[in-house]
């Protein structure tokens, strides 16, 4: 059994849409103003470029391979700070285009997975093509699952079977709108899988105007938020009250272990098969 706790950073960005230069820059801003105990920080769906709706080929130039500068970037983030860093891009892999989360470690590893559930609703699935495996990481003694967005709203795509993840990380660009539900699903997810549930949503205001608030949490296995405030890290342009600030919150595998005995309702779970 793991006892040392994880040390998490959550950041509710504010996007500048369709700038990579300065989100990359916000990046690097907040990574130099973590607390030193910080092990993982997690950014909004889509950090780099905000969440693209319109024409497939005019979202296109917006996309990258694994392998190019935005991935490159957040490694050397990743290293220097040793810590590792989560959240997703605009992918584009043999031509086709993915909502892709990413899970960078500071040794340099990658884990990635596709958004599998579009947003029919503005037209996700005329753009992207859907994944079809959840993300699953091992860091630092912890079993860490991540969803994007949309996938929340999936309790089966989320389901722990046999306590398979400890923290499940799901990363949002959720508008303001809708943002009630956002956090209602977060703390049900937590509480039905008997894990820890990290939700970063971003904030500011997209290029349609649909606003964002920020709404983010990190909630314990009972369903209660656990996080605490730490700074303000704007990009360029933008004001403090235009900011919410980052998040803290410290996850113990130990107390997380003891529920999970204690009270076991995840023995109870119903058998099911996922189907493509």
């Amino acid at each position: 059994m793991t006892t040392s706790d994880l040390h998490v950073a959550l950041f509710p960005m504010n996007i500048v849409w369709e700038n990579k230069g300065i989100n990359l820059d916000t990046l690097r801003r907040v990574a130099e103003q973590l607390h030193p105990d910080t092990d993982l920080l997690i950014l909004p769906e889509t950090f780099s470029t905000g969440f693209p709706s319109g024409d497939k080929e005019k979202i296109r130039p917006l996309a990258e391979r694994n392998t190019e500068a935005t991935i490159d970037y957040i490694k050397e983030i990743a290293a220097y700070h040793n810590i590792a860093i989560a959240g997703s891009f605009i992918a584009d892999s043999g031509g086709s285009l993915y909502n892709r989360a990413f899970f960078i470690e500071p040794s340099g590893e990658e884990t990635f997975a596709d958004k599998r559930h579009l947003f029919t609703m503005a037209g996700e699935h005329k753009t992207f093509s859907r994944g079809f495996d959840r993300m699953e990481v091992r860091f630092r003694g912890w079993n860490i699952a991540m969803v994007v967005c949309y996938d929340i709203r999936f309790p089966v795509w989320c389901r722990n079977v046999g306590n398979s993840y400890d923290l499940l990380i799901a990363v949002a660009n959720w508008p303001k709108v809708r943002v009630d539900a956002w956090n209602k699903l977060l703390v049900a997810r937590a509480i039905e899988n008997e894990a820890y549930v990290c939700g970063v949503d971003c904030s500011g205001t997209d290029s349609n105007g649909f606003e964002y608030d920020g709404s983010s949490m990190a909630i314990d296995f009972k369903g209660k938020r656990i996080d605490v405030e730490g700074p303000t890290v704007c990009p360029e342009g933008k004001t403090a009250e235009e900011c919410p600030p980052v998040l803290y919150a410290s996850l113990s595998k130990e107390k997380l272990d003891a529920f999970r005995t204690k009270f076991p309702a995840w023995a109870d779970a119903d058998p099911f098969e996922l189907k493509d």
